[in-house]
C-alpha cells in the first residue's frame, strides 16, 4: 500500500549543523555506521568499505544527544538506521531521550535535526517512506514503554499527533520495532513477556488494531521481514546455554501472524540479533553468549535449516558479544558489531550462505550500539 500523504513537506525548522572531515566513498564501495553510545555525548562512527569488504575508520560526528554508556551497548536491534537511498542516517540517543537525523553527502556528514523521542530511552527505529516510528523502552528508565511516530521531510522530524501507543505492559523489555514488507503493519518484540506485538498502519500513519502474539520461542529479540511478508525472529531463551532459536512467521496486512517454522535451535547461546540476506535465501543470528553467528537456509515454505550442524557459520571470538549486524548493498559482505571486545567482524558471504572471515576492526568502545550500512 502506497502512502502518498508522507511525500508532502513539513514545517521548516532551524538546523543545528555539525561536520566531520573525510569524504564518503562512492556507492559501489559503501560505508558502515555505528554509535559509541557514550553518556557524555553520543557519536556516530563512520567506516569506509573497500570493494574487498575491508573497513577503515573515517571519523565520527556528534549526534547532539547522549547515550547510556552501558557496557555491551543497548538491549535492542535497530538503534541506528540508514535510509534506503543512503542519504540519511537516524540515531537513537537512549540516554537523553532523543532522535538525531544526519545528512550524508560526498563532502561528509552533517547533523540535520534532533528531536525528543516521545518517551524515554529510545532503542530502535523503523522507517517507511516519510514515516518513522521509534520504540521507547521507558520501562527500563522508570517510565513506560511506547511507540511514537514522526513525519520526515527536508531533513527534519515532526511528531505525528496521536501516534504514541503503549505496548502490552508498562515494562516489557522491548527490543525492536519495524514495518512489514509493504508497510501495512508495524511489529514490536517484547523480551520480558515473550510477546510479538503487531499494529495496523493507516493511510494517515497512525497505528490501530494492536494485537499481541505469544512467541513460539522464549525471549523474542531481533527480527527481519523478508520476501513474501515473512517475519524471522531470533529467540534468546533468557540466555540459557545453547538454548536459543529462530522462528519464521507469515504476517498479513491485518497484522495476523501464522507460524511457518517454530523455535528452530541455533545450538548456540543468546541469539539476540537477526538479519535476512538480501536475496531472501538465508537468515543469520548473532549469538551474544557464544561469540558466533548462525546461518539458516530459508525454504520455499518458510522452513529454516541450519547451514552448519553445530550452528556456527562464523566466529567472532570468545567474549566478543556480537550484537547488531549489517550487510553490504551488493550482498557480498556481512558485518557484526561485537561490543564485548570493541570490534567489528567482517565476513564474505558465499553463494551457499557460508561465511568466510575477513579482517576485524578493533578499538571501538564496549558501549557501542547499532550497525547500519550499504
Amino acid at each position: 500500500m502506497k502512502r502518498s500523504i508522507f511525500t508532502t513537506s513539513c514545517l521548516g525548522l532551524a538546523l543545528g549543523l555539525g561536520f566531520i572531515t573525510g569524504k564518503v566513498k562512492a556507492e559501489e564501495e559503501g560505508a558502515l555506521y555505528t554509535m559509541d553510545n557514550a553518556a557524555a555525548g553520543n557519536h556516530v562512527m563512520v567506516f569506509e568499505r573497500e570493494p574487498s569488504g575491508h573497513l577503515s575508520h573515517a571519523g565520527s560526528v556528534a549526534t547532539g544527544g547522549a547515550g547510556t554508556g552501558a557496557a555491551q551497548g543497548l538491549p535492542s536491534q535497530g538503534s541506528i538506521l540508514l535510509s534506503r537511498d543512503g542519504r540519511w542516517l537516524f540515531a537513537c540517543n537512549a540516554g537523553s531521550g532523543e532522535i538525531s537525523v544526519l545528512k550524508i553527502s560526498p563532502q561528509g556528514i552533517t547533523l540535520s535535526d534532533k528531536v525528543a523521542s516521545g518517551g524515554r530511552m529510545p532503542v530502535s527505529l523503523a522507517l517507511r517512506h516519510n514515516l518513522l516510528y521509534v520504540l521507547n523502552a521507558g520501562g527500563l528508565a522508570g517510565d513506560t514503554d511506547n511507540i511514537t511516530g514522526f513525519i520526515f521531510a527536508d531533513g527534519n522530524l515532526v511528531p505525528l499527533p496521536g501516534s504514541t501507543h503503549a505496548l502490552s505492559a508498562a515494562s516489557t523489555g522491548p527490543a525492536q520495532v519495524s514495518f512489514s514488507r509493504e508497510g501495512d503493519a508495524l511489529i514490536v518484540t517484547e523480551r520480558v513477556t515473550s510477546l510479538i506485538d503487531t499494529f495496523v498502519v493507516g493511510d494517515d500513519g497512525l497505528v490501530t488494531g494492536a494485537r499481541s502474539f505469544q512467541s513460539v520461542g522464549t525471549t523474542p529479540f531481533g527480527f527481519d521481514v523478508g520476501r513474501r511478508n515473512r517475519l524471522f525472529v531470533s529467540e534468546a531463551a533468557g540466555g540459557a546455554a545453547n538454548a536459543s532459536s529462530a522462528s519464521a512467521y507469515e504476517i498479513s496486512e491485518e497484522g495476523e501472524l501464522t507460524t511457518l517454522a517454530g523455535a528452530v535451535p541455533t545450538k548456540q547461546t543468546a541469539a539476540c540479533w537477526l538479519l535476512t540476506s538480501h536475496n531472501g535465501r538465508f537468515i543469520y543470528t548473532a549469538n551474544a553468549g557464544s561469540g558466533s553467528i548462525s546461518g539458516f537456509q530459508v525454504g520455499h515454505d518458510g522452513t529454516l535449516n541450519l547451514l552448519e550442524q553445530n550452528g556456527v557459520s562464523g566466529s567472532t571470538g570468545s567474549g566478543s558479544h556480537p550484537t547488531d549486524m549489517a550487510q553490504s548493498q551488493n550482498g557480498r559482505f556481512l558485518y557484526s558489531l561485537n561490543n564485548g571486545n570493541g570490534t567489528i567482524s567482517a565476513f564474505e558471504v558465499g553463494s551457499n550462505g557460508s561465511l568466510h572471515s575477513l579482517t576485524t576492526v578493533t578499538g571501538l568502545p564496549t558501549s557501542s550500539a547499532g550497525l547500519a550500512g550499504r
